[in-house]
């Protein structure tokens, strides 16, 4: 689901990295009212995560943990929850299982198995180990996703290079993570909650303290503005938009 080029998505998680408070939207307000229609600049043309089978290991009331614990390789996930607009999804709970390095699971107890919630940027983070192989199937996590009041969705999540993807049946490459380095693994999700897409209020014209910097501008890589006083380059070719100040998009502008 990780698109080429700049989408307002993008740099929204920049900017919940950077400067994260005038952008979160709650999950009250994302699920307020009746669903408008869909800003296709901030759609991104990301459909919802699709659904997969649960199989036949999943388990109800695992603990609340973000860690575990096990013997293997070591694996980071994190990522964000999005709703249908951009808008990042705050308590959203996530229920993780997988197989140990063997490619046994625990249907005893609760090894490999917990839930989390998303924090107030739409943002999870999951240390565990690197799933095992079995008959049949690829490498894989299972996870359950549900917003608050929302129906459950039901997914799996794949490694790239493996492979077993390719005679895997049930293998989706729309459900690949992002693996930058070993040990480190990154994917978003998008859920199929409505809501409107988060926004910061439009800049002063000028801009405070004076500058060059405007919306609606087209900026080529190694452009210059002054916002706030303070000079910024280009980092990515893009058309400026409100929302998008150079401070708040450490994605798109450097200070200087």
């Amino acid at each position: 689901m990780e698109g080429e080029g700049i989408t307002r998505k993008t740099v929204l998680k920049a900017a919940l990295l950077a400067a994260p408070l005038p952008l979160v939207v709650s999950q009250a307000n994302a699920l307020a009212g009746a669903p408008p229609a869909l800003t296709p600049s901030c759609d991104d043309g990301d459909d919802p995560t699709p659904p997969q089978t649960e199989g036949p290991y999943f388990k109800p009331n695992s603990p609340r943990r973000s860690v575990l614990p096990g013997s293997g390789t070591a694996l980071t996930v994190s990522g964000y929850v999005f709703g249908l607009a951009c808008q990042p999804l705050a308590n959203v709970l996530m229920d993780f299982w997988q197989a140990d390095p063997q490619g046994a699971y625990d249907n005893l107890g609760y090894g490999l198995r917990g839930h989390q919630f998303t924090d107030a940027q739409g943002a999870f983070r999951l240390t565990t180990i690197v799933p095992g192989l079995y008959p049949g199937r690829t490498r894989h996590l299972h996870v359950k996703l549900q917003a608050p009041n929302r129906p459950v969705l039901t997914t799996q999540l794949y490694f790239p290079g493996e492979p077993r993807n390719n005679t895997d049946t049930i293998f989706d490459p729309a459900l690949l993570m992002n693996v930058p380095q070993p040990g480190t693994a990154t994917f978003d999700f998008v859920l199929n909650v409505p809501g409107t897409p988060p926004s910061s209020p439009p800049p002063s014209s000028p801009p405070p303290g004076g500058g060059t910097w405007r919306a609606g501008t087209t900026y080529p890589t190694g452009a210059q503005v002054v916002y706030g006083g303070q000079t910024y380059r280009c980092l990515q070719a893009h058309t400026a938009q409100a929302g998008w100040e150079p401070p708040n998009t450490p994605a798109l502008w450097q200070r200087v």
